[in-house]
């Protein structure tokens, strides 16, 4: 079909491969790299180079404005949590003008959330340039977590255990790319396929038979309906994005209240 086709391009030509730019400025937790395009919401790190064949990571790096006129992009610098190891040495070294910015790192993984397994295959086989981490090991990761709503630190679980980049979210016939970090949206498709509401599974599609609920907290809840709690979560992380709201006009948030055991949490 002729937007599996454009899908694929698209993974192809924008992110093929990471971005690499040297910082011109910095100004507390933000600094600047010259750059001819970049999307908002795009996430790496800084790189500091000790000597030759040796480098240091120092912080986490996401994308917060670009003005294409000038070509400078704007990072807002975080701590950087994917290597948590107390037996490493901690270097004092602070970002500096000349450090590298390291931005798409891991854009070539990619994790979808889909509402049934026939929607899961068909956007996953329509393209072959994205390596796809099963929903069985995220669904697991969830079950660690005690959480069988998905929330923002689950995705940071994802991101730091599996290097993946870019996270998928079917909804309504559309497919909305994001950032796994920073949760931005970097590009919404077409993709109308028919969603059988028989055949949806909670909180996606997979294979795993029940993820385990903690008994308080955020994501201790079970979904009870798929779309609303993801449009949230979509919501929440692009409050300025005009497309999203023009997306979201009609579209009810509040999740209909029914009892948990007519919920199907898994695919029978």
């Amino acid at each position: 079909m002729k937007y599996i086709f454009l899908f694929s391009i698209l993974i192809i030509e924008l992110f093929a491969s990471v971005v690499q730019a040297p910082i011109i400025s910095v100004d507390k937790d933000e600094a600047s790299i010259k750059i001819d395009k970049i999307d908002v919401g795009m996430s790496g790190f800084i790189v500091h180079e000790l000597g030759e064949n040796h480098k240091s990571i120092l912080k986490n790096a996401v994308v917060t404005s670009f003005d294409k006129a000038s070509g400078t992009a704007v990072l807002k610098m975080s701590d950087f949590d994917a290597l948590k190891n107390n037996s490493l040495p901690k270097g004092n070294w602070h970002v500096e003008v000349g450090d590298s910015a390291i931005l798409a790192f891991g854009y070539s993984r990619g994790f979808l959330i889909a509402p049934s397994e026939e929607i899961y295959h068909r956007i996953t086989k329509s393209t072959q340039t994205l390596q796809w981490i099963h929903p069985d090991i995220f669904a697991t990761l969830l079950s660690l977590n005690g959480h069988p709503t998905p929330v923002k630190e689950d995705f940071d679980n994802l991101r730091n255990s599996l290097s993946v980049g870019l996270v998928f979210i079917y909804l309504n016939q559309k497919l909305f790319m994001l950032d796994v970090k920073s949760l931005k949206i970097l590009n919404i498709s077409e993709a109308p396929l028919k969603q059988v509401q028989e055949n949806v599974v909670l909180p996606f599609y997979t294979r795993v038979e029940e993820i385990d609920a903690a008994w308080w907290g955020e994501g201790s809840d079970r979904l009870q309906e798929y779309e609303p709690h993801y449009y949230r979560l979509l919501l929440k992380y692009n409050e300025d994005n005009k497309e999203l709201k023009e997306i979201l006009k009609g579209v009810s948030l509040e999740e209909k209240k029914t009892p948990l055991s007519e919920v199907k949490q898994t695919e029978e």
